[in-house]
């Protein structure tokens, strides 16, 4: 494993065995799974960044954003470190068997198999009755569900299938492509932190306004590039070279990157997406119907298989 190339072999192989290993058997048993590990760090150093509060909000909290920000770098810190040394000790075996080991590490920070499962469980709970659409839909997703009808229900799960798809899959592997093990846990460790601390206002009697600020905008960040990649890989899973009007549609939301993926799939549904009152996503487009959801996983699909050559040109470039 000495040469440039060897590297570059080394994460293709990688790559294809993460990802047959999660379309396989998915996610890992929790006690054994790195993002779960990851988690419980974020929220035993969550309360210590942020104390409890009232239901106000400060106007300013430097100290919250100075233990915030120091938490989230100590734990990006060991999450990259322990990548790194485990990374290091593959790069002295034979590339035949350092590769599906790699892969094996690599799996648990992506999860397709789950996202997919989760939202055709959506259209399965929907067919049976709106309530059970809405209790489903509640595990996909932090959104209100309790006021969305048949159609608002396949909305938001088709939403979150968009934006998951670059958060799940397309930008843990952009970061393997790009910095190898320790990228794409940086990642995993940067998106499951903004899901935990990435909250305006006061949740569950903290206040997350400043303490999460510093974890929202790295999120911002390392999607940046993913997120846009994301998009243009589900233009072409929809059999298209260029998708007019998408980075319109991209800027409806406030989200600098959740907006490529969600409006590149209503788009190519040719439907509407938006949550009530904040954004519209193709306003002109008709309302979601039953056979969208599984028109959508079917895009996903595409996109997910797209991505692996698309991270091969990346690793071999790096390795050039």
């Amino acid at each position: 494993m000495g040469t440039w190339s060897d590297q570059t072999v080394l994460a293709a192989f990688a790559l294809v065995m993460a990802l047959l290993v999660d379309v396989r058997w998915g996610e890992p048993p929790a006690k054994l799974h790195p993002v779960v590990w990851m988690g419980r760090f974020l929220d035993h150093a969550g309360r210590w960044a942020t104390p409890k509060v009232g239901t106000s909000v400060p106007a300013q909290d430097h100290g919250a954003w100075t233990r915030g920000t120091l938490a989230w770098l100590a734990g990006a810190i060991g999450v990259m470190g322990v990548a790194w040394g485990l990374q290091c000790l593959l790069a002295k075996w034979p590339v035949w068997i350092a590769a599906p080991c790699l892969g094996l590490l690599l799996k648990p920070m992506l999860s397709w198999k789950m996202l997919r499962g989760e939202v055709r469980a959506v259209g399965s709970a929907l067919s049976h009755s709106l309530a059970a659409g809405r209790e489903r839909l509640a595990f996909l997703c932090s959104r209100d569900v309790h006021q969305l009808d048949a159609t608002g229900v396949r909305e938001t799960a088709i939403e979150t299938l968009a934006e998951n798809l670059n958060d799940s899959v397309v930008a843990p592997l952009f970061w393997f492509a790009m910095a190898g093990l320790p990228g794409a846990a940086l990642y995993r460790y940067a998106n499951t932190a903004d899901a935990m601390w990435g909250y305006r206002g006061v949740r569950g009697g903290r206040c997350w306004e400043w303490a999460g600020k510093w974890a929202a905008r790295a999120d911002d960040v390392l999607s940046w590039v993913p997120a846009r990649l994301t998009a243009a890989l589900l233009v072409l899973a929809g059999g298209r070279l260029w998708m007019p009007g998408l980075s319109r549609e991209a800027r409806q939301t406030a989200s600098p990157n959740g907006g490529w993926p969600m409006g590149a799939m209503a788009l190519l549904l040719g439907v509407r997406l938006g949550k009530p009152g904040v954004y519209l996503l193709h306003a002109q487009g008709r309302g979601v119907l039953a056979g969208d959801m599984d028109l959508a996983c079917r895009l996903a699909a595409r996109t997910v298989w797209l991505s692996v050559p698309m991270c091969w040109l990346i690793a071999g470039g790096m390795h050039v």
